[in-house]
């Protein structure tokens, strides 16, 4: 089987933590090796952002095509809609000389030049949002910078897809609102290294304080601000002895110069936990396992989620997540089995779901090992990657190889 995987601003060889790479990064290029590993030959065209050579190979099976459309650099992903017909013009003009089985775009302007491209030459296309623009809307109102055309565009896609793969349950219901047919929608989550982020192995040093982590971006709607408040309002008022570590952002050279890393600060310093509060910059991929095995409790509070993997790799690590009940982390994470589920942007329900879980060593205990059980039974790369090919089944022409059925379980 030939797939061609379009994910127009989310390369897989990018490095993380930048505003613009992050769980959709990682998901593009877990999945692109896992199909791989299933014997299927992927390209993954992503718009060429440096100079450099236009294919590059991932790994066994795995081609990463740059495609030239605008500047040979960085752009703001909400500012690159204009050079997505020269995108689709070249994505058409290599698949009319190399046809793929199928066309799987990731975000909506993939799924733009993906149709594009794909529609009149009778190839099939999957569409993976990775985030919807009415939920984003709803969210964030006038701070949402993404272009006018995108809620039409996604509206449009929903129906002339010829799958929709949806990342929860939650997403699946903003589809139909959207009009999509729920007969062309599966839903497949997204998944986790189980052999990177597991419960044994080296973890980073502590002292004698209660340990919270945040991985992520340090934007507002990721919820960090919510989650220094709650550790002052959990420290300031007798609660456990706790400090919080924050992963993501910049290098860990240019911390003290970030303007986000500053009003992160000032709001620590407001609360007086400033002297609690690390800022670690962006931490390698190889490095974060020991970083969350080093953790009482991950924090994970969003205002609102598509899907987001860190709670995935928390889980498989053996450490409880509190989690904002939003998007996926409702799916992901069992509220009083492997974490506990707190209303976004409610610091005092951080806070309650906090002292409850930090002075509770057994029910720390029990959590984690049964995330780290549901992480390694649902949510692995191969399986993620069966269930994906899977959904593929009745859109592939006649003597292409289909995925035998994954267990639900």
């Amino acid at each position: 089987m030939r797939v061609a995987m379009v994910s127009e601003h989310a390369s897989p060889l990018a490095v993380l933590g930048g505003v613009d790479a992050g769980g959709q990064n990682v998901h593009v290029a877990a999945l692109a090796a896992a199909m791989a590993r299933r014997g299927v030959d992927v390209v993954v065209h992503t718009r060429r952002d440096a100079p450099g050579p236009r294919k590059v190979r991932m790994g066994a099976g795995v081609t990463v095509d740059h495609v030239p459309a605008g500047p040979a650099r960085e752009v703001p992903k909400d500012e690159l809609m204009p050079f997505m017909d020269d995108f689709a013009a070249d994505l058409h003009r290599q698949w009319s000389r190399s046809r793929p089985d199928v066309v799987h775009a990731h975000f909506w302007m993939s799924g733009y030049a993906a149709l594009q491209a794909a529609q009149p030459l009778g190839i099939p296309v999957v569409m993976t949002y990775h985030a919807l623009g009415v939920v984003k809307q709803r969210h964030q109102g006038a701070a949402d910078t993404s272009p006018a055309v995108r809620q039409d565009v996604e509206a449009r896609l929903v129906r002339e897809a010829d799958r929709v793969v949806a990342t929860c349950s939650d997403e699946v219901f903003e589809l139909l609102r959207l009009g999509g047919d729920r007969r062309r929608i599966s839903v497949v989550p997204c998944g986790v290294d189980t052999d990177l982020f597991t419960p044994r192995g080296p973890a980073v040093a502590r002292g004698d304080r209660r340990r919270l982590v945040y991985v992520g971006r340090l934007v507002e709607r990721k919820g960090i601000g919510n989650a220094i408040s709650a550790l002052a309002g959990l420290v300031n008022n007798g609660g456990p002895d706790a400090e919080l570590l924050v992963a993501g952002g910049p290098d860990a050279a240019d911390v003290d110069t970030d303007p986000q890393v500053a009003r992160l600060r000032a709001l620590a310093e407001k609360a007086h936990v400033a002297d609690r509060v690390q800022f670690l910059g962006r931490v390698g991929r190889e490095d974060l396992p020991a970083l969350l095995r080093s953790a009482d409790a991950v924090v994970c509070l969003p205002w609102y989620e598509p899907f987001g993997i860190v709670p995935l790799e928390a889980m498989a690590c053996g450490v409880p997540v509190v989690a904002s009940a939003v998007g996926g982390l409702i799916d992901t994470v069992v509220d009083g089995r492997t974490g506990l589920h707190v209303r976004p942007r409610d610091p005092r329900a951080v806070v309650d779901a906090l002292d409850a879980l930090l002075t509770d060593e057994p029910r720390r205990v029990q959590y984690g090992a049964a995330g780290a059980r549901r992480a390694r039974a649902r949510y692995s790369w191969d399986r993620v990657a069966a269930l994906t090919l899977q959904s593929y089944d009745d859109l592939l022409p006649a003597g292409v190889p289909v995925e035998e059925e994954v267990s639900s379980s």
